[in-house]
């Protein structure tokens, strides 16, 4: 069975040996506790999320605690960050997003922002006739809206299956289960905006004539 794929911050996947080194962790303290107050999450808060004890995510904060990959990678999800922007804050200079594609599955996946935490936008690229098995739907917080570019891509949602084609959008509330597939002869090349729970991104289209609205 091929696991469906989550597009949420996935650029800490290729990029842990970069930011293991001396000094690269400076300023992980002052990092998380801005991310956790930009959010306006309590310690118990990001607690109940990761797993993490309130008295570890006080020390981390407070530079008592020196962080580990099994503590930074909860956080990293929870903040909605890369642990590249949660270790090292990214350059400000330059406006460009480094394109830094990596491979989830089979599926191509390609950041195309770095704000920390809010909405995450990704390009993902489905291989034909992905996956290879009946994949199983999943849940988690969050809302998505995706946008398919070229290709078809399928998405089940709860009891509904629906076709998408080029130029249509979806979103949804990603608590229902759901998951994608590709089993058409073409990739299918998608954006795909992923939110937490609550800030949502609505799809306004203008009202054509007829339709009770004015033009």
């Amino acid at each position: 069975m091929s696991p469906t794929v989550d597009p949420r911050p996935i650029g800490w996947q290729i990029s842990l040996p970069v930011w293991q080194t001396d000094g690269m962790l400076d300023g992980v303290g002052d990092r998380l506790r801005a991310l956790r107050r930009e959010r306006d999450a309590t310690l118990a808060e990001l607690s109940e999320a990761t797993g993490i004890s309130v008295s570890t995510l006080s020390r981390l904060e407070s530079g008592q605690r020196r962080p580990t990959l099994e503590l930074l990678l909860p956080l990293a999800r929870a903040h909605q960050v890369t642990l590249d922007e949660l270790v090292d804050a990214p350059p400000t200079g330059d406006p460009r997003v480094q394109l830094r594609p990596v491979k989830r599955f089979g599926v191509t996946v390609i950041p195309l922002s770095r704000r920390p935490g809010g909405l995450q936008t990704f390009k993902m690229v489905y291989p034909p006739g992905w996956p290879a098995g009946d994949p199983e739907p999943k849940v988690h917080e969050g809302y998505d809206w995706l946008y398919v570019l070229a290709g078809t891509l399928h998405l089940r949602l709860g009891a509904q299956c629906a076709v998408l084609r080029p130029g249509e959008a979806v979103e949804f509330d990603t608590r229902v289960p759901h998951c994608f597939t590709n089993p058409g002869p073409e990739p299918a090349e998608v954006i795909h905006i992923f939110g937490p729970q609550g800030e949502r991104l609505h799809l306004r289209t203008r009202p054509t004539p007829g339709d009770g609205q004015p033009e």
